[in-house]
């Protein structure tokens, strides 16, 4: 982006936020007194005597916010909007009253491009923006791509959406869509890095040349100034995982003037782990942008004792100058697709199905899968650590939620034959939840003041959903609320709020969401603390959190007394916009 076009940009942004400065009647400081304005001016909705933790990190304190349209006007100390005039009011007596919370890494990709659109089991979290695009965004799309989501196989809607995404500006077409389709809550997305080497080079391994750079230079390039996030990977899984550093350097310098951040989940969380930290180093100081660490872990048993130097090799290199930072859900089990059990080589091409179907490489897949020396897979934990879900043959639907090491007895076959046999009679992978993850851990990592949460989980509606997904979809949130500040008092109220609120916001470049002030979007959440907290499990996932009452999305209630209203107001969420 031109300097001079940005110049103006900022100017533009300024002068809306004082335009708001001078409309709104305004006290933002609890020690600080309100404007003689305040009392006497009009507001669309009052939420009054609420426990204001205002996202900032600071102290809370009793107070009144009054809303006009889809902005905050006034958060002021309780008791000073009792006599304003309002359309509507809320008593938020007993509740605490936040920003409402930014999931950094969301999959709710089809509930917000064509389905419903209402992603309950997020609402009742709190949660009003999601962003999505690990690793593969639907957009751009090309042909390459439409191979890698199997589009064929597609619900029809889908389908003839998907290849609307095509051309210079798929990406602004698919965020347009996303709007279209009216949806309870924010919605943007970062650049998946997986897309923009597939639309270029398919699913083939090696190295990318000269012209194969260019180009995928240029998809990201168009994709930031349609309102790219930054560029995210997901080193694991292929093709994602073919590409190579240098690959990953070039796309972020071609996204380092429009100020996009890479986040990332990285080639190895378990042997490889500081290797891949130095990878995720390196892709930041060379292309010239900030790091984000998707999900931090150390996973596997024998990883366990790594995460202290994880997290102390990140504290070195922000020491350094590296603006470095990382994600975390608040569970000691991981979820991902069973085909992650497979070895990488094994899906070159896209030929993943015709090299099980092959007797002889099939041979070569399982060998890989099972050798004590090889890289992590599946092996090193066992089959007793992995449970499966989202079958969809009836004859396979009684494995769902047992573990492989289950379901190999029942079938009478080694673990690993166990887990090619079940992808290939469903004709597509499976999901997974892995108990390999150390609590302990968890709760140690999630106190460093850089780490923000996400969910790393799709919205799900319950009154709807059928197989089993993981708990982090419905109780992200209120599991910290609950567990780890109420019960545990790992963080204080004000700091986990912080993580949820205005942090991931600053990581994101968003100046006007995650913060309880004037001329912020009303993203607002209203909650008990007393009460608040997870009901859902591996083996009861659709359990919808307790303790959240009101939720706001741009000024429009979405969650009233803790019921879904059917209320769709989120927008777009674009970078710089």
């Amino acid at each position: 982006m031109p300097n001079s076009l940005r110049y103006n940009m900022m100017r533009a942004g300024l002068a809306v936020a004082l335009s708001l400065a001078a409309a709104c009647s305004r006290a933002t400081s609890p020690g600080g007194p309100p404007s003689p304005n305040a009392g006497r001016a009009s507001y669309d909705l009052v939420i009054a005597n609420g426990k204001i933790v205002d996202g900032s990190g600071n102290p809370w304190y009793y107070g009144d916010v009054g809303i006009v349209g889809d902005r905050i006007a006034a958060v002021v100390p309780s008791g000073t909007l009792r006599n304003a005039n309002a359309k509507r009011r809320v008593d938020a007596t007993g509740l605490v009253v936040s920003p409402g919370f930014i999931d950094i890494q969301a999959h709710s990709w089809e509930a917000v491009l064509w389905r419903d659109g209402r992603v309950v089991s997020k609402v009742t979290q709190g949660v009003t923006s999601e962003l999505l695009g690990e690793a593969t965004t639907p957009a751009p799309s090309n042909e390459n791509l439409e191979v890698l989501e199997d589009i064929e196989r597609m619900p029809a809607r889908r389908a003839e959406l998907q290849r609307t995404f095509r051309g210079a500006r798929g990406f602004d077409t698919w965020l347009r869509a996303i709007e279209a389709n009216r949806n309870s809550v924010n919605v943007g997305s970062y650049l998946g890095a997986t897309t923009v080497r597939t639309y270029v080079m398919g699913q083939r391994p090696g190295a990318a040349n000269a012209a194969q750079l260019d180009e995928m230079r240029t998809v990201v390039r168009n994709a930031m100034e349609d309102g790219a996030f930054g560029i995210s990977s997901a080193l694991i899984y292929p093709p994602g995982s073919y590409a190579g550093t240098a690959e990953l350097v070039a796309m972020a310098k071609a996204m380092a003037p429009y100020s996009g951040s890479y986040i990332t989940h990285m080639r190895s969380e378990d042997d490889s782990l500081f290797e891949a930290m130095d990878e995720a180093f390196r892709i930041g100081r060379e292309g010239g942008v900030a790091v984000d660490i998707y999900h931090l872990k150390a996973s596997n048993k024998r990883n366990w004792g790594k995460s202290a130097a994880m997290m102390a090799k990140i504290d070195s290199a922000r020491r350094s100058g590296l603006d470095v930072a990382g994600t975390m859900y608040p569970y000691p089990f991981s979820g991902n697709n069973l085909g992650e059990c497979f070895p990488d080589w094994a899906s070159e091409n896209g030929k993943l199905f015709d090299n099980l179907r092959d007797a002889a490489t099939r041979a070569r897949i399982v060998k890989d899968m099972t050798d004590p020396q090889g890289a992590p897979l599946c092996q090193y934990e066992g089959p007793g650590a992995y449970m499966v879900a989202d079958f969809r043959k009836p004859e396979l639907k009684k494995f769902e939620g047992k573990r492989v090491s289950e379901i190999a007895t029942e079938m009478g076959k080694p673990w690993a034959e166990t887990i090619v046999d079940l992808i290939l009679t469903e004709n597509r992978d499976l999901l997974k939840i892995n108990f390999t993850m150390s609590e302990e851990n968890v709760q140690a990592q999630i106190r460093w003041p850089w780490v923000v949460i996400g969910t790393d989980a799709g919205g799900v509606d319950p009154d709807s959903a059928t197989g089993l997904v993981h708990p982090r979809a419905y109780g992200t949130y209120p599991r910290i609320l609950g567990r780890y500040v109420r019960e545990q008092r790992l963080l204080t109220v004000e700091d986990a709020v912080r993580k949820m609120t205005s942090a991931v916001a600053t990581r994101l470049g968003i100046s006007d969401r995650g913060w309880l002030r004037p001329g912020a979007y009303a993203d607002i959440a209203a909650w008990d603390e007393k009460t608040i907290i997870d009901l859902a499990t591996p083996e009861k996932p659709h359990q919808v959190s307790r303790g959240v009452q009101h939720v706001w999305v741009n000024g429009t209630q979405v969650l009233a007394d803790g019921k879904h209203t059917g209320a769709k107001p989120g927008r777009a969420l674009r970078r710089g916009r």
